[in-house]
């Protein structure tokens, strides 16, 4: 029986997601580390049951009324958990944050430097102290009149909205309008004012021209539809609005990545004239602390910003103030983090570092008897980095914290005092806890994926690399810390671009490399051309065709899975839609659809649950009362193809569906590559929310691969082993390795040093992160960059390649 002062967590009856009755006890006070392959349900055990149970206690404390306020998870599947502390959770997953968060929102310190300027700033003579909120650009009390506090001004001119002005406004001369039937109604609109929408661009009257496109009227008129053969169409109120309009309301409210992407290629950005872009008032720009404005200040690299605050002086207020920016400061640089500005946005933030910046004002909150609970702290980490969070882990235990980490860096999990091992393998062949003891014990679990690469070092295998079949060279790269830098791909093999975190890698391969690929597949680019982010580049005609695979989700909805994002969903329906049942009623494809009327359950709209809204509590779901969950209406579960109904199918895993559909070629293609990603343990019908990065990278990487080879293909793919097991990454590199072997050239983004060692091009950017990386520092076969001196890669490296 647990006594009040029992030092462990004690889990009973866990059943979330594939976890099988999971019973487990874990030290407090401790870092533990949970592993197992993607999938196998130590998430599930770790933030789907443990943090959900801390979570669900401490919001029992909140007044009812409070609660419906605050996101809650729900109470989690589980017979029982003991000795369970308060809990804080820092995950992966972000929202998406808006242009005006940044690093120093994230960790707060901007409010520390406004406060410093309040308080201890040098004023004009004579002037009024402002209040910190007039230092903020994100204030009514601080923002620039002109930007709003953006920065940027946004405008348009009439060369970029009217690109061709030989055409008609009829024949799409206004380039900015959208197309279908609003542009058509804009253009019906002009012609119903009075305007000659027949005739050339050029041939209009200036002042008719400057009306048309830029004019902040919205004059309603009546529109008398052009009558098309057998089609009645009414008069209607048609309202004006101008091609200007229309593209800045597109781009500032819009929430369609593509339209908003439209837009801004009709948009020129410049800093604000009024501001100088630095967001702020001019009397707020007026006061300094050691000789810079704010904005100065928040746009230095935080190493350099605290020898700034460090060298300066003052009275006891501003030393008091200062010392308090140096401390939080100084967790944030110890994350390896000191590369980055307090303007940095945080869009433009990797997942990893915005987890670490939380993880930095953690600790420096001083809670102590606190569960942290992390997901992958090393993701996006360069082993160099790995070294600093292993140190800021092991003070947050020193502090009286317990730690739970689940992570797949075997470096990590080595320094672990206690470890949970679940699986054997994914979904329901996972779910159970192998192992939870001292990390040496696991050498005696044999049925452990873990096992192998823990304990294992045996050198690895030596593989000849690959001769490169042509070369893609990009000349005088400049885009944010990346500066003049000329740099080789090599064709036809497998390269890896490696280096610290901040030290460029992410701007060279996804921004620039992806940005000269994607121009030169919209248009015929000669040999050598000026692209974006550089000043040329040779050799893009020996690529037919780019391929971005990324981690973001799949959908945003429950109603985008799987089965609908890799085509396979169309497949089934059609299979469904030919049985001998389904002609005979006379239902076609769309019948098995959830998403549309006529087959899906209307109760719950296709959704399979229902909001059930408590009075002064949080809304709850529940499964639909009349489908159960399954989705669809009686009549449409009727059907069924072999035994089974179109629910069922959608229930069933990817590795039982190969089986169920063995003799459909269709299917059988696109269930062959989920198989040969490592997908298996995924059901057909997974909601798009419940995938993983990683997970959700991988898809796409099969829906790529079940697409004919046409031509020369290069993929580009952002740390595809970022949320995968050493056993799932193997599977992984077969893949990959499998495309070039077939021809195509891949080029990863990469920290996993067994990885890098496997390539047969390394690329290294550094020496170190921001301003002080942005150089290829060393570029060629595994060997030869293990060698480099000044590359802080090349260690790491020479260990992985077992090079003495």
């Amino acid at each position: 029986m647990p006594t009040p002062h029992d030092p462990y967590v004690r889990v009973r009856g866990a059943r979330e997601h594939n976890l099988r009755d999971v019973r487990v006890d874990i030290p407090r006070d401790t870092l533990t580390v949970f592993t197992g392959v993607s999938g196998s349900g130590k998430s599930s055990l770790a933030f789907g049951t443990i943090y959900a149970e801390a979570q669900r206690r401490y919001f029992e404390s909140v007044a009812p009324y409070a609660r419906r306020l605050i996101h809650q998870v729900g109470a989690p599947k589980v017979g029982e958990i003991t000795g369970l502390p308060p809990a804080v959770s820092l995950e992966q997953r972000r929202s998406a944050p808006g242009a005006r968060s940044s690093v120093g929102t994230v960790t707060t310190l901007s409010n520390s430097l406004r406060m410093l300027f309040s308080r201890a700033g040098d004023y004009p003579q004579g002037a009024e102290r402002l209040d910190s909120d007039a230092f903020s650009p994100n204030t009514a009390a601080g923002a620039c009149l002109e930007c709003h506090g953006l920065g940027r001004i946004h405008r348009t001119t009439e060369d970029l909205l009217v690109p061709d002005p030989g055409l008609s406004i009829r024949a799409g001369a206004i380039a900015a309008w959208p197309g279908a039937w609003q542009g058509k109604n804009l253009r019906d609109v002009l012609d119903a004012l009075g305007y000659d929408v027949d005739r050339p661009w050029r041939e209009l009257d200036p002042a008719d021209r400057e009306w048309i496109l830029f004019t902040d009227e919205q004059p309603v008129v009546t529109v008398h539809p052009v009558r098309d053969a057998g089609r009645i169409q009414r008069p209607y109120q048609g309202t004006y609005m101008s091609a200007r309009r229309y593209v800045m309301h597109t781009f500032a409210d819009s929430r369609s990545r593509t339209l908003r992407a439209k837009a801004e290629r009709f948009l020129t950005s410049a800093p604000c004239p009024v501001c100088g872009g630095s967001r702020l008032r001019p009397e707020a720009m007026a006061v300094t602390f050691a000789g810079r404005t704010i904005a100065e200040l928040a746009g230095l690299p935080l190493t350099d910003l605290a020898d700034v605050l460090s060298a300066a002086g003052g009275g006891d207020t501003a030393r008091v103030l200062t010392g308090d920016l140096l401390a939080r400061i100084g967790t944030v640089t110890e994350l390896g983090l000191g590369y980055l500005s307090l303007d940095r946005t945080a869009p433009t933030l990797s997942s990893g570092e915005l987890q670490r910046l939380r993880l930095a004002t953690q600790l420096r909150s001083g809670l102590f008897g606190v569960v942290y609970v992390l997901d992958e702290p090393s993701a996006g980490l360069h082993p160099a980095d790995t070294e600093a969070l292993l140190a800021v882990l092991g003070r947050l235990k020193e502090a009286g914290n317990t730690v739970f980490v689940v992570e797949h860096q075997m470096d990590v999990v080595r320094q672990a005092d206690w470890l949970v091992d679940v699986g054997p393998l994914a979904g329901e062949h996972g779910g159970r806890v192998l192992h939870s003891g001292p990390p040496a014990g696991l050498a005696d679990v044999a049925e452990s994926a873990t096992r192998r690469f823990l304990f294992d070092d045996a050198p690895a295998p030596v593989r000849e690399v690959r001769t490169p079949s042509g070369w893609l060279r990009l000349r005088g790269v400049d885009r944010h810390n990346v500066r003049g830098v000329d740099a080789a791909f090599p064709l036809g093999v497998f390269t890896a671009v490696t280096g610290v975190s901040g030290s460029g890698k992410s701007t060279l391969v996804g921004q620039v490399l992806a940005g000269v690929l994607a121009d030169r597949q919209t248009a015929d680019a000669p040999q050598e051309q000026a692209a974006p982010g550089c000043a040329s580049a040779e050799g893009l005609e020996a690529v037919d065709r780019l391929v971005q695979v990324d981690q973001r989700p799949i959908g945003r909805t429950p109603r985008s899975n799987l089965a609908t994002y890799t085509g396979l969903f169309d497949v089934v329906r059609r299979l469904f839609a030919a049985t001998d049942v389904a002609r005979e009623r006379g239902y076609r494809a769309g019948r098995f659809s959830f998403n549309v009327a006529g087959g899906r359950c209307e109760t719950c709209q296709g959704e399979g649950f229902v909001s059930v809204e408590l009075l002064f509590l949080p809304s709850t779901y529940a499964p639909c009362p009349d489908c159960h969950g399954a989705r669809y209406n009686p009549e449409t579960l009727g059907v069924t193809l072999r035994g089974l109904n179109i629910a069922q199918v959608l229930d069933l895993t990817v590795e039982s569906a190969a089986g169920f559909f063995a003799d459909t070629p269709a299917a059988g293609r696109s269930l062959r590559t989920l198989l040969d990603v490592g997908l298996g343990y995924l059901r057909l019908g997974q909601p798009a929310t419940e995938l993983s990065g990683g997970e959700a990278q991988r898809i796409k990487l099969a829906a790529e691969l079940q697409r004919a080879r046409r031509g020369h293909t290069l993929y580009l793919l952002d740390e595809p082993t970022t949320g995968l097991h050493p056993a799932d990454v193997e599977v992984l590199m077969r893949q990959l390795h499998g495309l070039v072997d077939a021809g195509s050239t891949v080029v990863v983004v990469e920290h996993d040093m067994a990885v890098v060692a496997g390539s047969d091009w390394v690329i290294d950017l550094g020496p170190g992160g921001g301003d002080r990386g942005g150089r290829i520092v060393a570029a060629g076969p595994p060997v030869d960059v293990a060698r480099a001196q000044e590359s802080r890669t090349a260690s790491y490296l020479r260990a992985a390649l077992s090079l003495t």
